[in-house]
């Protein structure tokens, strides 16, 4: 579960940055509000698997809610999921 959780806050990091840095441009600057939805909606289902899957992490970790509070706003910062990457997930087994 643990990699799938690292894979799933990879992308989700991934598809932040290309939404707030590449799409938003084109959308304001380009006029092309295409990229904007596509990568929109795989934005918002990888946020919701990061989430959801989240919540199944702190039981097997046995993270405080401290821990799964940091892990979760960290999704709203553009760099947080790799953070989250170093912190919690990278080297512990």
């Amino acid at each position: 579960m643990k990699n799938t959780f690292r894979i799933i806050a990879f992308t989700e990091g991934i598809s932040y940055l290309l939404l707030l840095y590449v799409s938003d441009p084109l959308k304001y600057w380009g006029r092309n509000d295409d990229l904007v939805s596509s990568l929109g909606m795989m934005h918002g289902l990888l946020f919701i698997a990061y989430i959801i899957l989240a919540f199944f992490m702190k039981r097997k970790e046995e993270w405080s809610v401290k821990d799964l509070s940091i892990v979760t706003i960290a999704s709203l910062i553009p760099v947080g999921t790799f953070y989250i990457d170093w912190k919690y997930l990278k080297n512990k087994n």
